[in-house]
């Protein structure tokens, strides 16, 4: 089992527990972890990229001179690409830019991000994280107690907890999600990841 101190709000360690190795203790898979950030970061493309070709751009219905006797080559169109303001020659078009991971993956992905953040202490499990209203000061509070002021932190808490999500929103550098939509690329593109005990059990269960 893999094991790691329980902090406080205060910076305190307060206990040590042990998380399932199935999920905080494997040996990370970056092929696989790069091929489901590239796929995440595709998916939010817009794809509404788009060119005109010759037979979009206004104008050039007849042909600019006659066919022969000029001297010079023959166009039948003062909009073909080789005119400056002709159409585009495979130029992009609107379309999806999604591409297929396997639900498996997902999985293994989050798992590997989750033991390489263990493995390099940058993984920060907390007893509780919870605000009776939102307070954007003592959250900063929190993050300095934890030597975490300055960098950039995702933090993870529990769906229902509103004041605790409203209380870290505005810190600059600082990112804040709920369990259930936290993915590889949250999880990897911090330099803090923080979570409280009961999101971290989560986890466990979600990903076994």
């Amino acid at each position: 089992m893999s094991k790691i101190e329980v902090k406080n709000v205060e910076g305190q360690a307060t206990q040590t527990v042990e998380l399932a190795d199935s999920v905080y203790g494997i040996t990370p898979n970056i092929p696989v972890v790069h091929r489901v950030v590239v796929a995440y970061e595709s998916s939010m493309r817009q794809g509404t990229h788009s060119t005109k070709n010759r037979a979009a751009v206004s104008g050039g219905g007849r042909k600019p001179y006659r066919q022969k006797g000029t001297g010079r080559a023959r166009q039948g169109t003062i909009r073909a690409p080789q005119f400056r303001g002709g159409g585009v020659v495979f130029g992009p078009t609107p379309h999806l830019h999604l591409k297929k991971v396997n639900r498996k993956e997902k999985k293994l992905a989050m798992r590997s991000v989750l033991s390489g953040k263990l493995a390099d202490n940058e993984l920060i499990v907390l007893d509780q994280l919870g605000f009776d209203k939102p307070c954007t000061k003592d959250a900063v509070k929190v993050l300095k107690n934890l030597g975490l002021t300055g960098k950039r932190v995702a933090i993870i808490v529990p769906d229902d907890q509103i004041d605790t999500y409203l209380s870290f929103r505005n810190i600059p550098g600082a990112e804040v999600y709920g369990a259930w939509e936290a993915n590889t690329r949250i999880l990897i593109d911090n330099a803090a990841l923080v979570m409280t005990l009961e999101v971290a059990k989560h986890f466990e269960e979600a990903l076994a």
